[in-house]
């Protein structure tokens, strides 16, 4: 594989051993891509670091530890890769938690208007600003060299307005519309904006140790290791505003048809206008 040689990466929530930040990023790196990797939890951020060294070589990755919520950390990170490496031309906003995840919360399964305060604000920081934070210091350097690719992971729609799913489905719906906005907005730029999702319960440590799902039954993280690689390829140019399911991707399919088994458009497009104006609806 070496689809990606010469193209540099971010991943957000990338050391988790449990998690789809480690797969993608194993993935970009055994594709041929350098990878800066963010992560608050400097540990097992390095333990992956040395895992994807294994594939990719000694100066694969940069292991940058940072949070998504301190916009002070996203310049500091987007500039170290782009010191570091040379450059940038991928950006995967995957980090992202619940209540429980981060400690503010004995529980993540309570009515939404019992969710402690500091526990939304801060699924809400990580989960919906953190990828603001993120663009806002990344997407200005894709735009200027004409290519770019910038994925967000959010949810299933069914996760975004399950009861019992706030704050996190919540947040990762204004991940999702907020991304169709910047798709739109980038339209002949080079440079493009998608979602992956897995499909479904991923078995990674947003669920607590003592979740009743039995995992060996859950989507696991590797879902996503062949979609991104493609979606953040040359091959996906002119796909934009997008979101894909991992768990439909279909390699062995012609790329059109892979894209319309697994793909949607971004933020429920296919609802069409729903604003009125005028007096009728806006068409």
């Amino acid at each position: 594989m070496a689809e990606l040689d010469g193209k540099i990466a971010i991943v957000t929530g990338a050391g988790s051993p449990v998690g789809m930040g480690r797969t993608m990023t194993l993935a970009l790196v055994k594709a041929g891509a350098k990878v800066g990797m963010m992560d608050i939890d400097g540990a097992n951020l390095a333990k992956t670091a040395d895992q994807a060294r294994a594939i990719g070589g000694a100066n694969c990755v940069r292991p940058l530890v940072g949070d998504v919520s301190n916009p002070a950390d996203c310049e500091r990170v987007v500039k170290s890769t782009i010191d570091g490496f040379g450059g940038l031309h991928i950006l995967v906003n995957n980090a992202g938690t619940n209540p429980r995840n981060v400690g503010l919360a004995t529980r993540s399964d309570g009515p939404a208007w019992e969710t402690p305060a500091d526990a939304f604000a801060r699924v809400v920081a990580i989960n919906f600003s953190g990828p603001f934070y993120m663009a806002r210091a990344a997407v200005p350097h894709l735009v200027a060299q004409k290519w770019g690719r910038l994925i967000g992971v959010t949810t299933s729609l069914d996760t975004m307005y399950r009861k019992w799913s706030s704050p996190y489905g919540p947040s990762k719906a204004g991940h999702e519309a907020w991304m169709a906005t910047v798709a739109q907005e980038l339209e002949g730029t080079g440079v493009t904006a998608n979602v992956l999702v897995p499909g479904g319960p991923a078995n990674t440590n947003l669920l607590p140790p003592d979740t009743t799902f039995d995992r060996a039954l859950l989507i696991q993280p590797e879902i996503m290791m062949v979609p991104i690689v493609w979606l953040v390829s040359d091959a996906a140019d002119g796909v934009n505003g997008r979101r894909f399911i991992a768990y439909r991707w279909d390699a062995s399919l012609p790329a059109a048809q892979r894209l319309e088994k697994a793909g949607a458009p971004l933020a429920w497009q296919q609802l069409g206008s729903q604003a009125v104006y005028g007096g009728a609806p806006r068409r």
